[in-house]
């Protein structure tokens, strides 16, 4: 069991769920979010970046999705130790309970790595959905307008954007993740809008090196 300090808010993180890692901490920070919004992490595991988005934007209606039923009790005990009111459904991406358009912002960040590619990040780190699936269940959710912002590999980011523009989340912002000056890249953030105009702005690379 651990716990961070994130601003207002404590993140707990019992044995066997996925700790809180940079690239998380970016997504949270890059997200397009406002107050008042309805918000979903599809593979929320135990709620960091439902806490990362309150900790910016007030009154937000936070959901997530979690497959791992360990994970997503976690983060129904997050929310409730931070006061904040939120849903966390157990179960696959593919079967949420919400209606089409449920959402203003869908977050995620998912597996990384294509089932068979041979490349592990551990078990947590293998895709059981693939891209296209993920971001087809990101689609349905957000409404028109609304936004789907995640952070993964850059060598996937191909197949990445294809996927976006397939599921109508045109691709409007990106921005990659690098160490330092000296290492390529190691993520990308995208951000894609619901039924939004072609048109991507490419942001400065963020170097998150201590």
């Amino acid at each position: 069991m651990r716990r961070e300090a994130l601003g207002p808010y404590t993140y707990t993180v019992p044995g066997g769920c996925f700790p809180l890692g940079r690239d998380s901490l970016a997504l949270g920070d890059f997200a397009a979010v406002r107050p008042g919004q309805r918000v979903c992490d599809l593979g929320c595991g135990a709620g960091l970046l439902l806490l990362l988005l309150a900790r910016r934007a007030e009154g937000l209606a936070l959901h997530g999705v979690e497959l791992d039923p360990v994970a997503a009790q976690a983060a129904r005990e997050n929310l409730a130790a931070n006061g904040l009111p939120g849903a966390i459904f157990t179960g696959d991406l593919r079967e949420t309970p919400w209606t089409a358009g449920s959402f203003d912002l869908v977050v995620s960040n998912p597996p990384y790595f294509a089932a068979g590619s041979g490349r592990s990040g551990g078990p947590e780190r293998m895709e059981g959905h693939t891209l296209a699936e993920w971001c087809a269940a990101a689609g349905r959710l957000t409404r028109n307008g609304g936004r789907f912002a995640l952070v993964h590999r850059p060598e996937r980011l191909t197949d990445l954007l294809c996927a976006l523009r397939a599921s109508r989340l045109e691709p409007k912002r990106l921005r990659f993740l690098q160490h330092d000056a000296a290492h390529p890249p190691a993520a990308v953030l995208v951000e894609g809008r619901k039924e939004g105009r072609p048109g991507l702005s490419v942001l400065p690379v963020l170097f998150t090196g201590g």
